[in-house]
This record gives structure tokens, C-alpha cells and sequence, in this order.
């Protein structure tokens, strides 16, 4: 695919040039012959090679039309190394306060637009508003994407719903919390949103949010979010997120290392209200419901214990073992409600188990499901908006390890087999649609600066699920 200019004459702030490995003289090619010869020394003498993820910035000095230019390392040019390069490219931009941003890819083709334009965007997010106001680094304004061909309308809604839901993790719990959410949920246009308080999630047997929710000052509540196309819709599907908006572990206190970031514990929820959102702009032919259990889970004197049974929305009752193991609670309930809606497939998406993350990492999300054409389809849909997902197994045989002596079934399966049991155990709550979990707490969140995410909410899944309610 050509590019739709020469490199010496783009006019922007910052022009961005992917190179692959001992690519740089014939991707420079189009660049004043002096100038190109001056540049690939710095770049040998910056032992810059093209490696996937690598960068070097120099001044043009009047030589070409943009001012700065910044070689990004594309590696073999696959495309999730095309994504990584953006990126990088967007971080940089950022960091330089860069506007108007011209990135140029001269190997990628007219499939790779929407990829290089979403992963920019990732990149260049920040949530900085906390910050005093000269430490902040303003986002750009414009990216031009210089192929013959534009960003799709879907990376468009999903960068929006991306953005969405990376401010509502990043946001602290004084903040997010359960109303604050839902008034979020309220605020997107063209969906239709039932809030169930606390009066009502108690009348309706929803004993595991209200259990969850109720040892804090800031009661539950339940969000419905309603998608519906004019006319009869092709499918109808829902989306499932857990909301704790934070989560000290109630009774079953963290420790303070491990309640510092708690504030993300509802990334589900995000991920859920910004695939909504998405949704909502796309405006499919296909039903789509939104359901999620915003909790906070506090150690107040009204916190539920271990020890406690609880009566759920579909009429089982589950054991208490570990008041930490609260999102499963939150998602049961949902769950059952989604069931009865009858819908065709059910997804939820939930910081859900430490283990996910010791089997997986902060790269990938835990895929679990019964259904091999479902897994294939999410995974599907989770490749083409760069997001890594990985099908963890959800055997019958260790649904012995949530036996309970006093409920139907307990919350905890002990020490091995965390995310499988976790997944198990929400399964109880499934009764009719196709259904899969996805077990986000890896990549929904970073403490820190990780390839080219800033710290903070990742707004993972919602690329996959918008994509595939969509689909």
C-alpha cells in the first residue's frame, strides 16, 4: 500500500515513521538525500534497528515539513506488532504534547487503518486530571493515518467507549462508587437504563449484591442498560460486568499493598457500560442488554460474614468462605437475571481471581466457556481489536471443590485452580444461553507505565465485545 504523500512534505507536528528491521534506507527513501543519510547515522549511532516497540526522536531542522520526526520500530510487521508500534507512537506523542500527528507505515496495508488507529489512541490516553496543571501533558488533537484508507466507524465508537471506561477505572472510589455509576450508565444516549435500589434488589431475593453491598454507607444497586434496535432484532445477546466499585475484602480484610488499586475492581462494569456506549453510536440490529452489580465491599457493622447463607436470584443458596471472594456474589445474580431475559448468549467480564493473573499475567484475559464455536468466535473478535485472550478450562470434576455443608453450593474452592473454580461457580448462575466468562484482572489495570499503556484503566474488552455484538 502506498502512502498517500512523500514523508518530506506531510504537514503536521510530529511525523511518525515505522521501520522494520533493516528496513530504514529504503523507508526513508522519499526524504532529501542529505537529510536521510544525517538521520540514518543518528539512528545507527542511537542503535536504533526497527525492533518492535523501540523509538528514536530527531529535530528535522527545516530539512522536511514537520518539524520532529520519530522512527517507530514495527519488528515483522505482523499486526499486533503494528499495534504496538502505534502505540509507542501515541505514548511518545503524548509526552511530547504533540497536536497534529502524521504516522506513516510505509509495509502496512489498507486492513491495518483501524489497527494503527485504535492502538495510537491507547497509547496517547492519560489520566491526568488529578495532576497539577503544568505537569499535564495535552492529548493530540489529530491523527492522520497516512494510508488510502480511513478508520473504520467501529474503532471510532470503540475508541470512545475505550476512553469511557479507562476514566472510570482510573477514577478513585470517592468517586465511582454504585450511584455515581449508574448515573454514568444513565447519561449515555439511546439506551434505556432500570436502576434497582437496594429496597428493590432485596424484594427481588438478590442476596448476593445486597450481601456484598451491604456493609458500606453507599448502598448497591443493580443497572440494567437496554440496546434495542427499530424492529425486530437479528439476536439478543448480554453483557455482564462486576461492579465493586471497591473492594477492602469485607471481613476477610487485604492488606494495604493489595487495597491501594481497588478502585479498579470494577473494570468489568466499565468494560461493560463502555462497550454500551459503543453500541449505542453503532446503533446494530441486535438486542443488547447491559447488566451489572455495583457494590462496594466495606467492613461496616452491617458487613455480611463468613459463615452466612445466601438466598440469590435464582433460588440457590451459597455458603460463605471468604467475604474477598465478593464479585462471584455480584455476577450470580446478574447472571440469573440475564438468563431469564432469554437471550441467545451471555458474556461477563470480571477482575475476578488473583490466580487468572498468576497463570496468565497483565498481558492476557482468561477465556472460559463450554461452547468451542463461542470461544472461537470471542477470540476471534478479541484478535482483530488487539486484545489477547486465552481459554483457561472449566472441568466438571472441580465443581467438588465448592461442595458446601450448609448451602447449595460455597463462594471459594481453595487454594488450586482459583480461576477455573471462580468460573464454576458462575456457571450455577447460567441457566438456558449460550454463556462465557472472561476473567480480566490482569490486563484491565496498571500501576504503572507497561509497554505503551500510562498507568492506570486499560478499558480492556471493550474492543471484543462491542465487536461482537456487533458482529
Amino acid at each position: 500500500m502506498a502512502l498517500t504523500c512523500s514523508l518530506a512534505s506531510v504537514a503536521t507536528d510530529l511525523l511518525v515513521v515505522g521501520v522494520a528491521p533493516d528496513a530504514l534506507e529504503t523507508t526513508l527513501d522519499s526524504l532529501p538525500d542529505a537529510f536521510r543519510a544525517a538521520l540514518i547515522e543518528a539512528a545507527e549511532a542511537d542503535s536504533f534497528r526497527g525492533k518492535v516497540g523501540s523509538t528514536a526522536s530527531y529535530a528535522t531542522f527545516g530539512q522536511i515539513t514537520a518539524p520532529r520526526l520519530l522512527l517507530v520500530g514495527i519488528g515483522d510487521g505482523s499486526t499486533a506488532s503494528l499495534r504496538r508500534a502505534a502505540g509507542q507512537a501515541g505514548y511518545a506523542a503524548r509526552a511530547r504534547g504533540a497536536e497534529k500527528v502524521a504516522l506513516a507505515v510505509p509495509s502496512a496495508d489498507a486492513t491495518s487503518a483501524d489497527a494503527l488507529w485504535e492502538s495510537f489512541w491507547e497509547g496517547n490516553y492519560r489520566f491526568d486530571k488529578y495532576k497539577a496543571e503544568d505537569a499535564r501533558k495535552a492529548p493530540t488533537s489529530q491523527l492522520e493515518v497516512l494510508l488510502d484508507a480511513e478508520p473504520s466507524q467501529v474503532s471510532q465508537a470503540v475508541r470512545i467507549g475505550q476512553d469511557l471506561a479507562r476514566d472510570l477505572v482510573s477514577e478513585p472510589a470517592a468517586v465511582i462508587y454504585p450511584e455515581s455509576l449508574a448515573d454514568v450508565a444513565t447519561g449515555i444516549a439511546g439506551l434505556d437504563v432500570d436502576v434497582w435500589d437496594m429496597e428493590r434488589l432485596q424484594a427481588a431475593g438478590m442476596g448476593g449484591i445486597v450481601a456484598v453491598g451491604q456493609g458500606s454507607s453507599r448502598p448497591p444497586c443493580l443497572i440494567h442498560m437496554v440496546w434495542k434496535p427499530e424492529g425486530t432484532p437479528r439476536r439478543r445477546i448480554a453483557l455482564v460486568g462486576k461492579g465493586v466499585t471497591f473492594d477492602a475484602g469485607g471481613l476477610s480484610i487485604k492488606p494495604t499493598a493489595g487495597m491501594l488499586t481497588m478502585r479498579c475492581d470494577m473494570a468489568g462494569s466499565a468494560a461493560v457500560i463502555g462497550a454500551m456506549r459503543a453500541i449505542a453510536d453503532l446503533q446494530p440490529d441486535v438486542e443488547v442488554h447491559g447488566i451489572i452489580g455495583a457494590a462496594e465491599n466495606m467492613l461496616g457493622g452491617n458487613a455480611f460474614k463468613l459463615g452466612d447463607v445466601l438466598s440469590m436470584y435464582n433460588g440457590k443458596t451459597v455458603e460463605v468462605h471468604n467475604t474477598d471472594a465478593e464479585g462471584r456474589l455480584c455476577l450470580a445474580d446478574c447472571l440469573a437475571l440475564a438468563s431469564e431475559l432469554e437471550v441467545d448468549a451471555v458474556v461477563d467480564v470480571a477482575t475476578l481471581t488473583g490466580a487468572c493473573v498468576v497463570a496468565l499475567g497483565t498481558d492476557y484475559s482468561g477465556l472460559f466457556t463450554r461452547d468451542d464455536a463461542f470461544a472461537s468466535t470471542l477470540q476471534g473478535h478479541a484478535n482483530d481489536g488487539g486484545e489477547q485472550l486465552w481459554r483457561l478450562p472449566l472441568p466438571d470434576a472441580y465443581k467438588d471443590l465448592l461442595k458446601a455443608e450448609w448451602g447449595t453450593i460455597k463462594n471459594l474452592g481453595g487454594r488450586y485452580a482459583g480461576a477455573s473454580t471462580a468460573a464454576l461457580f458462575l456457571s450455577e448462575f447460567v441457566d438456558g444461553p449460550t454463556w462465557a466468562h472472561i476473567d480480566i484482572v490482569g490486563p484491565s489495570f496498571h500501576d504503572k507505565t507497561h509497554q505503551h499503556w500510562a498507568a492506570g484503566g486499560t478499558g480492556v474488552m471493550v474492543s471484543t465485545l462491542t465487536r461482537w455484538a456487533i458482529s
